[in-house]
């Protein structure tokens, strides 16, 4: 129900977002326990999120995907709201543990989510403009375990872009989609690709990000065009279920980027877990 293959890439955010606040390679003691606090509470509200995200569809299910575990009976209803209500209040709590700052972020985080799951999902554009905030403010979430680095919120808005883009395309991936959504997804990829090379290039870490960029497009890309070629129900979500798994080597990507190569390395590393999770749990 809490998509572990999910929560996986939420992690590798807040790794990049740590890469980013440049507390890894300040010649400072790292900050263990913050990173600790922020990697928790991120797992927390990505599961709560998606755990509201079945409650709310929870009429819908019986109809379209009666296998998911509140319309089967594994669990109830009531037992879904508390077991997502727990898991953000556990994420901001946190978060907060950290500072204000990161319990602000973690709040804006679980409205974003509900909000989505409530009533942005219902909208084509907004729907999803507000999944890609929540991981926009994901990654900042990250950043703030250097509160004063906050100052580049402006990179936050590359995975807006990214989600934005995986998000609509995730539409059609049950009654099949329209190829102008999956070619505009396309051109949205590209865009965020072209964003990390050129920061990349600007600190002088293009062919170290070309180790996760590369893998990174190819990854993507491959079921996209797949997609484009072919745009039934699961081609699609063969494609957006790359799409969120790849997270994963472009948060690898940002933060070899910002000169931490060595977590980029560990980010990375989570890619073969969160395929392994895909497999044995649903990703979209």
């Amino acid at each position: 129900m809490m998509r572990p293959a999910n929560i996986v890439t939420s992690v590798a955010d807040i790794l990049a977002g740590i890469a980013i606040s440049g507390v890894l390679s300040s010649g400072a003691s790292i900050p263990w326990l913050s990173i600790v606090l922020l990697v928790t509470s991120t797992a927390c509200l990505y599961g709560g999120g998606i755990v509201f995200n079945d409650v709310f569809d929870a009429d819908l299910d019986k109809v379209e995907r009666p296998e998911r575990v509140i319309p089967s009976g594994i669990i109830s209803l009531q037992h879904a709201t508390i077991l997502g209500s727990i898991l953000l209040f556990c994420g901001i709590a946190l978060a907060a543990l950290n500072s204000l700052t990161s319990g602000l972020l973690a709040l804006l985080v679980a409205v974003f989510a509900l909000l989505y799951n409530k009533i942005g999902k219902h909208h084509s554009f907004f729907g999803p403009l507000n999944m890609g905030l929540c991981r926009g403010f994901n990654l900042l979430l990250g950043l703030s375990i250097v509160p004063e680095m906050l100052t580049n919120h402006y990179l936050a808005i590359i995975p807006v872009i990214y989600i934005f883009s995986i998000t609509m395309t995730s539409r059609g991936e049950v009654h099949g989609g329209s190829t102008k959504n999956l070619y505009l997804a396309a051109f949205l990829y590209a865009t965020v690709i072209c964003a990390i090379a050129y920061f990349a290039f600007v600190n002088e870490r293009l062919l170290l990000s070309l180790l996760f960029l590369v893998p990174f497009v190819v990854m993507i890309f491959r079921p996209l065009l797949k997609a484009i070629k072919e745009p039934v129900g699961k081609n699609i979500g063969g494609a957006v279920k790359a799409g969120v798994i790849s997270l994963i080597l472009m948060d690898a990507a940002w933060a070899v980027t910002f000169d931490a190569l060595g977590l980029a390395f560990i980010i990375a590393a989570l890619l073969p877990l969160s395929l392994w999770l895909s497999k044995l749990f649903a990703v979209t």
